[in-house]
């Protein structure tokens, strides 16, 4: 008789995933896994997140209260407005757009930390061989990368630093193999220095001088200064559990609000178009919200727990229809990033999410480490009126934000997505249909999705749904007010999203997005 998994992993490439799966299977901890498969996916996914970008972390013990870690960067002591006098915005590209510490290996440094507190851990080099050996070997170039490669072409191909991301000077294609040489000897040193060396040895000084060179106001002593923090996360209690998530400056508190609010309204609902309809209508009032509050943790206006607290849900309840959409847009955040979760043979569990903000970030590439440096520093304002006013030493709002639940079932869930405006979006898709209506995880994740709001470099606003979930709830919708066009079903621009469970004796399951490269895998340790 084969024994019930015990252990799992998923994330939106396999590799990762497989990466995850064998730490796991040698006794490492579910943070020593995420480890190894973030710097994986760093060098198969190198268009969506990177060494050079920023890190979330949720991590649970069980019987303890979630640890969140934000490992994202803030802005360079060089970087003030001064630095940006005469241009409108800060450019999305180039050194300019490159003025946030990159947070990531710090991140993996702090959860590595909490891991040695659990036992004894693994070597670094341990964690960090197989990406390595994939950066050396090369990796095949997947369609989302063939994308990514494709629509940054006209703006990065230009510059000579990038020409590593380029085969022969032309943009990726699907299938072929690309070495990325420069980014596994980085690895390598680090696997030999220490993460550490990152921020305050030979490669920090490297990647400074890298930046410099190519006009980011990013300096060594940026490097010297950065750490990541461990925060308290976000809850708020349901009908089905307590939902956690990070803080400002990312919009966890929109996810957690879009949930809670369905927990309000969702017994108005009997079908799927309302189901629909309802999350969409939470999610306007979530994201009103978090536009006028989420900013660097310093500067919001209010507690952002209190959003969550019953009196304010119950109001924005009130502006919640079953017959009416709610009149939209808004201002829409873009953004890509990669999703991971696990879950270890002691049942401690983890949600991660690393970025480099828009796809290749910066475009910036150091030439003597194969690191992409992100640009979510383009988040700031230039207006000083506006609350995500650029200043250095402050974080910019992140759209990142890894997901974790304690249902009152007694199981525990990882979850999450990438995807810019549409992780709360697809997270709440996910967690409502498995959870509140009772839908097998896999299923939950590969119907047909939603996505309100403007993503992934698109100009409108209105509500885009796949032609498979059109095709049932569409009318509906359009009858209640929905500006709604239809894209092509199992769309990337929807996510990539995935979750894992563990019941409460101790069997786990997990799923990943068919929308991805990636895959769920289940062990037994």
């Amino acid at each position: 008789m084969t024994e019930k998994p015990n252990i799992a992993f998923t994330a939106p490439h396999f590799a990762a995933s497989q990466v995850g799966l064998n730490i796991l299977e040698k006794g490492g901890t579910a943070i020593e896994a995420m480890v190894a498969a973030a710097a994986s996916i760093a060098v198969e996914y190198p268009h969506m997140n990177g060494l050079g970008g920023d890190g979330f972390w949720l991590i649970s013990e069980p019987g303890k209260a979630p640890i969140g870690i934000d490992a994202s960067g803030i802005a360079a002591r060089g970087a003030t407005p001064e630095f940006y006098a005469g241009l409108d915005a800060i450019p999305s590209r180039g050194g300019k757009a490159a003025l946030t510490m990159a947070g990531a290996v710090a991140g993996w440094n702090e959860a590595l930390k909490i891991s040695h507190e659990w036992q004894d851990g693994l070597k670094l080099s341990t964690l960090l061989d197989t990406a390595i050996s994939q950066a050396n070997w090369g990796i095949e170039v997947t369609q989302s990368l063939t994308d990514a490669s494709n629509k940054t072409f006209d703006d990065l191909a230009g510059d000579e630093n990038f020409a590593q991301f380029l085969i022969k000077g032309k943009a990726l294609k699907k299938g072929k193999i690309l070495k990325l040489t420069a980014l596994s000897k980085t690895l390598s040193h680090l696997a030999e220095k220490g993460l550490d060396d990152f921020y305050k040895g030979e490669l920090a000084e490297k990647l400074a001088a890298d930046l410099a060179a190519a006009g980011s106001p990013i300096r060594l002593e940026d490097f010297h200064e950065y750490e990541a923090k461990r925060v308290t996360p976000l809850s708020v209690d349901t009908s089905k559990g307590k939902i956690f998530n990070l803080p400002a400056p990312t919009q966890g508190v929109a996810s957690l609000i879009i949930l809670a609010l369905y927990d309000k309204v969702q017994h108005l609902g009997s079908s799927d178009a309302d189901m629909v309809h309802l999350l969409i209508e939470c999610t306007k009032q979530a994201f009103i919200a978090r536009n006028a509050n989420v900013t660097d943790p310093s500067r919001t206006p209010v507690d952002l727990q209190s959003l969550l607290s019953d009196d304010v849900l119950d109001d924005m309840a009130k502006n919640i229809s079953l017959d009416t959409a709610q009149p939209w847009p808004h201002v829409a955040k873009p953004g890509d990033t990669i999703w991971m979760g696990c879950c270890d043979n002691e049942g401690r569990m983890v949600s991660y999410i690393q970025s480099l903000y828009w796809e290749f970030g910066s475009g910036v590439v150091s030439p003597q480490t194969g690191i992409v440096w992100n640009n979510r520093g383009t988040s700031f304002s230039l207006d000083p009126a506006s609350n995500q006013y650029l200043a250095p030493g402050l974080k910019p709002f992140h759209t990142l934000n890894p997901a974790f639940a304690e249902l009152s079932d007694g199981r525990r869930m990882s979850y999450g997505t990438m995807g810019g405006e549409g992780q709360p979006q697809t997270q709440a898709a996910v967690f409502a249909r498995h959870v509140y209506h009772k839908q097998p995880i896999a299923k939950a994740i590969w119907l047909g999705r939603w996505l309100l709001g403007r993503t992934w470099g698109d100009e409108s606003h209105n509500l885009k749904a796949e032609r498979d979930l059109v095709e049932y709830v569409g009318k509906s919708l359009v009858a209640r007010g929905h500006d709604m066009v239809t894209v092509d079903p199992c769309n990337e621009l929807m996510g990539h999203a995935g979750a894992i469970i563990r019941e409460t004796s101790g069997e786990v399951s997990g799923a990943s997005d068919p929308r991805s490269d990636g895959k769920a895998y289940l062990g037994h340790r």
